[in-house]
């Protein structure tokens, strides 16, 4: 039995009790929310759905909450309080806060891994970031959230396929093949104009001189054309080849590589003809326009130029036209915020081929800002530019960084506080949570070394200070926490939760004692605190943190 499940039910039903009664007027009921009370005394769960309700069935919501309490019914509940204005809080029968943790601890490892779910499959495509440099922070930030997010509907049952989309087309690639080649001509001593739209990282110095202790100045001989063609893909593979490993070391990994070089030329066209066919595209001074007035855009947007060279935006039709080819009931996109503008476009192109706008979901990451001493960072000191992605990992440590990007929901700002990051104390809140399942894994070395072990039924009906009770029931809410967090795209929720789920722990150890209390006491306590350790591990699992035994 999920109580939670079981309440939401008896209220509910208690509701349409009452509106055949006569007592309420009938009408749609709107949400149960429970929630646990920050003090035992009132209750085990408690609801303010009396007060939600009270416009709905024009009562007072103490009233309200009087004639639900009279018609709830189930042999679980011990019996109900009215509080306050119309707070209903419940007092569970004894047995059944131990039945349920009884089913968590059978599920073991298992536990927070829910059922496959009967819906079409998701893509989440993040980051994405055109491979003609190193990632930064910002990337760090959609890489995190994106892996997480995609961690977490695996865990809540949903098929997901996670994607990220190689921008190898276009005029940024043919830039990057005539920066390295600028830089090349520069280290050999030759004149070459840079670029206008050149990219000037020190990386692309680093590429040049890469070629050069590879091929010396064999290239030099080449027709230009044919050296831009060589450095372009030289270039392209070194970026792809660096991109995966500043993922990699980031516990990110994808489950597709797309090129968007397989979109053209066929692709686009199919795009573009079927358009024109629904009269979703038009001609109009020598170039084809996308009729996105008609989906909900301010202004009708160029597909292919009138020269001919097909937008930005075109390769981008085909490809989510691609993404749904492929049978996904749900395509996510993880973009940074300066894409907002762009997002009605392609929505509007994706109806106007027939698909529904609403099974593209696009999430905006807003910027993040790092902070050392109290002081805005700015700048690299060590190349004097954004500050990459690596350079935080080597400051920080992958954990912290990834806990720090997901703690927080996609669209505020993220300030980044990298002392704290870094410190070994309770006010960093990754440290906090790790520190716990440490500090767990220590209890069962002491545990094995005095013999002690839980037994395939241990006496949970023990478990009664009020510490034992509060962890109890905060480790039950976690299956409904992954649910609630997946259908929200919120894995922000799953790192507020493992913190909550520390505290509980960090509270129940400075209080009950596992070692030297009675033996049976003793494996029900040590029950408790593998299950919380089990949970932690998960949630960090879905946050692509790392779970130590030992710090």
């Amino acid at each position: 039995m999920d109580i939670k499940v079981t309440l939401t039910e008896a209220i509910e039903q208690a509701a349409e009790k009452a509106i055949a009664d006569g007592v309420f007027a009938k009408a749609e009921l709107p949400l149960v929310v429970l929630e646990i009370p920050p003090q035992r005394e009132f209750g085990d769960f408690a609801t303010n759905f009396a007060m939600q309700s009270a416009r709905v069935f024009h009562m007072a919501p103490r009233r309200i909450a009087e004639a639900l309490a009279e018609r709830i019914q189930g042999d679980w509940l011990d019996h109900v309080q009215i509080a306050g204005p119309g707070f209903i809080n419940f007092y569970l029968k004894s047995n059944v806060l131990y039945d349920t943790f009884a089913r968590i601890l059978e599920q073991g490892e298992n536990y927070g891994i829910l059922p496959a779910k009967d819906v079409p499959r998701i893509q989440v495509e993040y980051v994405s970031a055109n491979p003609t440099g190193p990632l930064h922070v910002g990337h760090g930030r959609g890489a995190a959230t994106g892996s997480a997010l995609v961690n977490l509907l695996r865990a809540a049952g949903y098929s997901v396929q996670s994607e990220y989309y190689i921008n190898d087309a276009g005029n940024q690639i043919d830039n990057l093949a005539a920066s390295v080649n600028a830089r090349y001509m520069e280290l050999l001593g030759k004149e070459s104009d840079f670029p206008e739209n050149g990219y000037h990282g020190a990386d692309i110095v680093d590429t040049a001189r890469r070629i050069i202790k590879k091929d010396g100045e064999k290239y030099l001989a080449m027709p230009e054309q044919e050296r831009l063609a060589v450095f372009k893909e030289r270039a392209l593979q070194e970026k792809l080849a660096a991109l995966r490993e500043d993922l990699e070391a980031f516990n990110v990994t994808y489950d597709v590589w797309f090129s968007e070089r397989t979109l053209h030329p066929d692709a686009v066209h199919e795009a573009c003809d079927i358009l024109k066919k629904n009269g979703n595209m038009y001609e109009k001074d020598g170039a084809f326009w996308l009729k996105s007035t008609a989906y909900g855009d301010d202004k009708d947007r160029v597909v292919i130029r009138d020269n001919g060279v097909p937008t930005y935006l075109a390769a981008d039709i085909a490809y989510h036209r691609n993404k749904f080819e492929r049978g996904f009931g749900k395509v996510i996109n993880i973009w940074g915020a300066d894409h907002h503008g762009y997002v009605c476009r392609v929505k509007a192109a994706m109806a106007a081929l027939g698909y529904n706008p609403d099974n593209l979901e696009v999430l905006l990451l807003q910027m993040v800002s790092l902070y050392r001493g109290g002081e805005l960072v700015k700048m690299s000191k060590r190349t004097g530019q954004s500050v990459t992605l690596a350079e935080l990992i080597e400051e920080v440590g992958t954990d912290a960084a990834r806990y720090f990007f997901i703690m927080r929901s996609l669209d505020s700002q993220l300030d980044f506080d990298l002392d704290l990051a870094k410190s070994q104390s309770n006010d960093n809140p990754v440290y906090y949570i790790q520190y716990a399942h440490a500090r767990i894994a220590s209890i069962f070395r002491q545990a094995r070394e005095t013999g002690l072990a839980v037994g395939p039924s241990p006496k949970l009906s023990l478990l009664t200070d009020a510490m034992e009770i509060s962890l109890i029931k905060k480790i039950g809410e976690y299956a409904e926490e992954v649910d609630k967090a997946a259908a929200e795209y919120a894995p922000q929720r799953i790192a507020r939760y493992a913190y909550e789920l520390a505290g509980e722990f960090h509270s129940f150890y400075n209080k009950c004692r596992i070692m030297g209390v009675g033996q049976e006491l003793a494996e029900a306590r040590l029950a408790l605190v593998g299950s919380t350790a089990q949970v932690i591990r998960h949630a960090l699992g879905i946050l692509g943190v790392s779970a130590p035994e030992k710090m």
